[in-house]
């Protein structure tokens, strides 16, 4: 879903495990009202990537609250823009582990959860305080809520193990998705209400913006409630190893799961070309709002209504995926989106009225639906069956780090342009071009047979 860049497809929690030793390996299936419980979450905080991460506040922040108007120079509010999200990505990739470690030894995910959910809806909700000029408090804020989110979504992904079978794992959580795909519209069309009879009331963008920010925080809390009273913490806690400390511990995990996806040519060189067309991804999603604003004019009903189009777009797209790749393989699928992204963006690139941009951003939305759910398929299917946990792991972390990558080179280049937002858009532009290079070395069989014997020897 273009408008929810999560953790949602990590099923683990500590970037190396799926099962933490804690678990029967036996699972069965929990009650359809916790299971329901579980998917909720996902309808709860959708709302806030689509308002605040993908179109309203990322608009509002780079062309009122940082604006020219401000005193701001051209680019540096875009750029500071990207250094908030890019932070909370970071803390997110440093801190992720060690939280996913704790949680799983003294089984305490509902509690972390709680806190993290009732952190992004609070700063969420502190976001309407953000008016022009108010740039430290807007970064501060959008950081902590970001870094929030992100947490909360690997800690409700860390349940799944736990609620049903290994092999209906991605049943539930296509559920899951499904449901965060209608939370992110409904807080979205909820919010172009209002805005549309806020300006018939003549009402500016410095009133109607704390309001959707509002009604953002009150739809994730109200929606996440069942999700904890429901939802059960079924892991024991287990015996702390005193001598090292969680950072420690989870630090020498990930390094060890690094060593063992070396073993594995194909795997590892797939790892490197997703981590460079993910960023591309990754940028896209937290400043199309903005290029669409600042450089086609899009205003703020505008900018709802194309990315609820591109939603739509986008779900399309991850279907009609999923059943090319069992027909001509996932590199193959891949390579195609890949063209797909390449296309879209120049599209942007080119675009002179705003027919042009919804033209790209309905192609962006086929190829962010089908980008997204190739990229783990294929990592699943290089990682041995018994390792698969370790290395989707890796997969989350190189995600982040692209979320971290992508962005910021958009905003450092926009800065050193004085705002040329074209310019910026070219970096994203050539992360695809060279992803799709790098990608024409990867061999979906060799990295399949390889995954294979190495579960044998196992």
């Amino acid at each position: 879903m273009m408008l929810k860049p999560t953790l949602r497809n990590n099923i683990q929690m500590n970037n190396n495990q799926t099962k933490p030793p804690e678990y029967s390996p036996n699972v069965g299936w929990a009650g359809r009202r916790e299971l329901l419980a579980w998917a909720l979450y996902d309808f709860a905080n959708s709302g806030y990537t689509t308002v605040v991460l993908t179109t309203i506040f990322s608009a509002y922040f780079v062309g009122v609250v940082a604006g020219e108007a401000q005193g701001v120079t051209p680019g540096l509010s875009t750029l500071l823009w990207s250094l908030a999200i890019g932070i909370a990505n970071f803390i997110v990739m440093i801190c992720g582990p060690v939280i996913g470690a704790i949680a799983d030894h003294r089984a305490c995910k509902k509690l972390f959860l709680l806190v993290s959910s009732v952190g992004c809806i609070a700063a969420t909700a502190g976001l309407a305080l953000v008016g022009p000029g108010d740039i430290g408090l807007g970064m501060v804020l959008v950081t902590l809520s970001a870094t929030m989110y992100a947490s909360g979504e690997n800690l409700i992904a860390a349940f799944l193990p736990e609620l049903v079978p290994e092999e209906a794992m991605g049943r539930l959580s296509g559920y899951g998705w499904s449901l965060g795909y209608f939370g992110g519209l409904l807080t979205l069309g909820i919010c172009l209400a209002y805005i549309t009879w806020a300006k018939q009331q003549g009402l500016s963008a410095t009133h109607y913006v704390p309001v959707t920010l509002l009604i953002t925080a009150a739809i994730f809390a109200l929606a996440a409630m069942p999700t904890f009273i429901w939802l059960r913490e079924r892991a024991i806690p287990a015996a702390w190893d005193r001598s090292r400390s969680s950072l420690q511990i989870s630090f020498a995990r990930l390094v060890q799961t690094f060593k063992e996806a070396a073993h594995f040519r194909d795997l590892l060189w797939f790892l490197i070309t997703l981590g460079v067309y993910q960023s591309g991804v990754s940028t896209v999603i937290v400043l199309a709002a903005i290029y669409a604003q600042e450089v086609m004019g899009f205003d703020t009903q505008s900018l709802i209504i194309l990315i609820m189009v591109v939603n739509v777009t986008a779900a399309v797209g991850a279907f009609i995926c999923g059943h090319l790749q069992d027909r001509i393989g996932s590199v193959s699928t891949l390579a195609m989106t890949l063209v797909i992204w390449i296309i879209a963006v120049i599209v942007a690139l080119l675009a002179d009225k705003s027919a042009d941009m919804w033209i790209a951003g309905n192609i962006i939305g086929l190829a962010m639906g089908s980008s997204q759910a190739v990229g783990r398929a294929l990592v699943s299917k290089f990682s041995p069956t018994e390792r698969a946990g370790e290395f989707l792991g890796l997969w989350g972390l190189v995600n982040r780090l692209s979320a971290i990558a992508g962005p910021l080179s958009y905003g450092l280049i926009n800065y050193w342009s004085h705002g040329n937002h074209r310019m910026s858009l070219l970096s994203t532009l050539m992360f695809f071009i060279v992803g799709l290079a790098l990608l024409a070395k990867v061999d979906e069989s060799r990295g399949k047979a390889a995954a294979i014997r190495s579960g044998a020897a196992a």
